[in-house]
């Protein structure tokens, strides 16, 4: 039995997208005989909710029918990892973490890995109060998460320009870091774990990263010119943020990160007041049905 979690908005507001892809899913679904039942959500945090309840009630395979959001909200309910297997299906604006595993944009293509393909270990974040998939920061990512959620319509192009006001007028931040055992502090418009490679629509912000290598990619970007920074926004899309002088990467198990002053912490495009910023990495635990 598939059990879809449905978020009846993923991608446009007005549900006509999720509208017309529910027919093909359906149409797919019965063509190939397979067995499922559909579970729309209604409410913040109601994905979270429906896993909980699915799963204890014996789910085996739950499918996410959305974007990086419903899937965020998906993985916090997870209970039994050895039970219950998780699929996605790409339904959102920026469908990020999808290219992370590799899934197919195409619904009938993506369907076709769900129906086919065996179960896969996906890492996965651990923080104190909650859980992320695909990328967890602060510092610029916040500010424009921020402007971004304020738009009345959500559009990659309208994610740009958010993001390029906020490079105008941001802000440094000193991040006091400990990864692999190492102290650093630096003062930086960004920090970034990155279990996926890229956020915001398909900004790569961490190329390297992988999201099954039982490791996680931590990234920073110190202090630069602010003129340069605004000039460095077309690298910053296209990816080559790891060509910056000021960016410093490396690869981590766990890090722990501390500031003057309560941040929010954006967890998959989530923001979150003033938690905890530690974070480890849960390898050979979530299976995902991916190619």
């Amino acid at each position: 039995m598939l059990d879809f979690i449905i978020n009846p908005i993923a991608g446009d507001k007005t549900g006509k997208k999720m509208k017309n892809k529910l027919v093909v899913i359906e149409n797919y679904l019965k063509s190939k005989n397979a067995d499922y039942r559909f579970h729309f959500t209604e409410r913040f945090k109601h994905a979270t909710e429906i896993t909980k309840t699915l799963i204890e009630n014996g789910a085996e395979k739950i499918i996410v029918a959305g974007g990086d959001g419903t899937l965020h909200d998906v993985i916090n309910g997870f209970s039994d990892f050895d039970k219950t297997v998780l699929g996605l299906l790409p339904c959102g604006t920026g469908n990020d973490f999808a290219a992370a595993i590799g899934m197919p944009n195409d619904v009938e293509k993506a369907l076709d890995v769900i129906l086919t393909a065996e179960p896969k270990f996906t890492d996965f974040m651990q923080m104190p109060s909650v859980r992320g998939i695909n990328i967890i920061g602060a510092g610029i990512d916040v500010d424009v998460l921020k402007r971004y959620n304020a738009l009345k319509k959500k559009t990659k192009i309208g994610y740009a320009k958010c993001l390029f006001k906020t490079l105008h007028d941001f802000k440094y931040t000193d991040f006091y870091v400990n990864v692999n055992g190492e102290e650093k502090k630096y003062t930086s418009f960004i920090v970034c774990i990155a279990n996926g490679f890229r956020y915001g629509g398909g900004i790569a912000i961490c190329p390297p990263a992988v999201a099954f290598d039982n490791q996680l990619d931590f990234l920073t970007v110190k202090k630069m010119n602010k003129l340069k920074l605004i000039a460095s926004f077309n690298k910053l899309k296209a990816g080559k943020v790891l060509s910056f002088p000021e960016t410093e990467h490396t690869v981590m198990q766990s890090v722990s990160i501390k500031t003057d002053y309560p941040i929010t912490v954006n967890v998959d495009g989530e923001l979150y007041d003033g938690i905890p910023f530690n974070v480890e990495i849960v390898k050979n635990t979530l299976r995902m049905l991916r190619p």
